[in-house]
């Protein structure tokens, strides 16, 4: 498989207002394989917006996709696409080893599931913004329209900017999330971090509850037994450090398809790389056969 076609779950805004959800997936080429095995920021939320920019072809009538671009799109969006992007590079099945979590087990097993198994769910309604109404509890104040808070939904530069807090102040992180995504409460336009702080913690759990609710939904959960002891449990797939831990692994291998190629068939680094890995591959392997078969003497 080397494209995919597919619609988002939830769907990119345009500055016009214009939803695009239909997108065209090509594979990653040499390039942006090398791109990969050269960083360690498999975390990096710019590094999945530079990927998707190079691998969506078309996103609605938005061709090319820009980096920005990507970084503007949806969380889950952005993870069904790594989802997709991940099916056809390396296939539909996922094979993964893990240690049992129970203490009195801890056995090595494996877990294989098919990327086509992964539940997605889209929203009941699509829109760039969202208004909640919080309740009296929540702000103190009798009139809906200073209870009214408007928001929109989460997206990879979000992920992007408050990653750096993630690590010393989880809260102070969320608190800049949620400052970033909430547009106005009552008549107060564009809150920053003091105002989001001052928000009681009934009324931040209500805007994440209706966060949660608009927001389409990649579920990487997932749910398996060990083989050894027969107790169930939960299984969270990052889909973003998985698929690019599978592609920096095979950094060696990249180079020595291209050296491979090119001292065979004389062809330049730049033709080799502009390649997808199964087109490599499949060089490679008819390129082996025809070595045997002279070596043979046939």
């Amino acid at each position: 498989m080397s494209a995919s076609t597919g619609i988002l779950p939830g769907g990119y805004w345009d500055s016009a207002g214009v939803l695009h959800r239909e997108f065209e997936l090509t594979v990653l080429t040499g390039r942006e394989e090398e791109l990969l095995a050269q960083t360690r920021r498999t975390e990096s939320a710019s590094l999945v917006s530079a990927v998707l920019s190079r691998s969506v072809r078309r996103l609605g009538n938005i061709s090319p996709l820009t980096e920005t671009e990507a970084s503007r799109m949806l969380v889950a969006d952005r993870q069904y696409l790594l989802l997709k992007l991940r099916q056809i590079t390396f296939g539909d099945v996922v094979r993964a080893d893990l240690f049992c979590p129970w203490a009195e087990c801890g056995r090595r097993i494996s877990l294989q599931f098919s990327v086509d198994d992964v539940p997605v769910e889209a929203p009941a309604e699509r829109a760039p913004s969202y208004t909640v109404t919080l309740s009296r509890q929540a702000m103190d104040k009798e009139d809906e329209a200073l209870r009214a808070v408007c928001f929109r939904l989460p997206n990879g530069a979000d992920q992007e900017a408050v990653t750096p807090l993630l690590a010393d102040n989880e809260a102070e992180a969320l608190t800049a999330l949620l400052a970033r995504a909430i547009q106005r409460i009552g008549p107060l336009s564009s809150p920053g971090m003091d105002d989001i702080a001052a928000l009681s913690p009934l009324a931040r759990a209500e805007i994440e509850t209706a966060m949660e609710r608009a927001a389409p939904k990649v579920e990487l959960n997932m749910e398996t037994d060990c083989p050894e002891c027969r107790r169930g449990f939960l299984v969270p797939f990052d889909v973003q450090r998985f698929f690019f831990g599978e592609l920096r692994m095979d950094r060696e291998l990249l180079y020595r398809q291209v050296h491979y190629l090119a001292y065979h068939y004389h062809w330049g680094e730049g033709e080799i790389m502009a390649m997808p890995r199964n087109k490599r591959q499949n060089y490679v392997e008819l390129l082996a056969d025809e070595i045997e078969r002279l070596n043979n003497g046939e």
